[in-house]
């Protein structure tokens, strides 16, 4: 039994690591090809400059991008709450293996529905002309004013309750625990809105530097892995926000 649970954590954090890792190497090709898209010979036409409409397939390669993006993300944050589930399931023992798969397949459930919505508000910006390109960064205003907004999230309660949902996977899985296949997946849905709650701003900061700036995408990754784990989280939180607002008023003022 005690051979049986080692086994099973040692395969799921593997198979996390294993989607992470895939998920960064697609960020890391499309952007190794950004310099050949300019010329028209990736699928992804994301040199496009703004003002022109979309295919079909910019939708659909838009959409992978953000979704593959938010997994690259999100999934190293609910890695502490993936694996306490997988530890209370194998001592109940009410659910099997699979259940697992479930958990996880309900928290990516809630950021394939956030990719959805930003590969919208994309397609809004590009269109518009309020982006440089379809995966390039908005006006200056536009990203002082995400960057203020993000900033005076960071202090609100709402943020405040779901990052202590997020921080404390204890106190969750015992108010929420459920057993069967699909009580599973709302159970995964159910941490996933309350991350959802606690980032969404965050990624919506993708806009400000570029949508698929790699760095940027890493310092977010890291803050959001920080924010969840570190002691006295919210205090990053809030120093952060600071942080946000000061570079977002300055962008307003003194735009470049």
């Amino acid at each position: 039994m005690f051979i049986t649970a080692i086994r099973d954590r040692k395969l799921v954090m593997l198979s996390i690591f294993a989607m992470c890792a895939l998920a960064w190497a697609y960020l890391i090709y499309l952007t190794s090809g950004m310099p050949s898209m300019a010329s028209g010979t990736t699928p992804m036409s994301i040199a496009i400059p703004s003002g022109h409409d979309w295919a079909l397939a910019d939708f659909a390669a838009m959409f992978l991008m953000w979704s593959v993006m938010m997994i690259a993300m999100m999934l190293p944050s609910a890695t502490p709450m993936i694996l306490l589930y997988e530890k209370i399931n194998q001592k109940r023992e009410s659910q099997g293996r699979a259940a697992v798969a479930l958990f996880i397949g309900g928290y990516l459930l809630v950021w394939i529905g956030f990719s959805v919505l930003a590969t919208m508000l994309n397609w809004v910006l590009h269109t518009g002309g309020s982006l440089t390109s379809m995966m390039g960064r908005v006006t200056p205003a536009m990203a002082g004013a995400a960057l203020l907004g993000a900033g005076i999230y960071q202090w609100t309660s709402l943020k405040y309750a779901c990052l202590t949902h997020c921080r404390s996977p204890v106190g969750f899985l015992m108010a929420h625990w459920r057993t069967g296949q699909w009580a599973t997946v709302h159970m995964g849905i159910h941490h996933g809105l309350y991350c959802l709650g606690c980032c969404w701003l965050l990624m919506a900061l993708l806009f400000v530097l570029g949508v698929m700036n790699l760095l940027w995408i890493a310092a977010l990754t890291v803050l959001v892995l920080a924010e969840k784990a570190i002691p006295r989280g919210h205090l990053l939180s809030r120093i952060s926000g600071l942080f946000m607002i000061a570079w977002g008023g300055w962008l307003i003022i003194f735009p470049v």
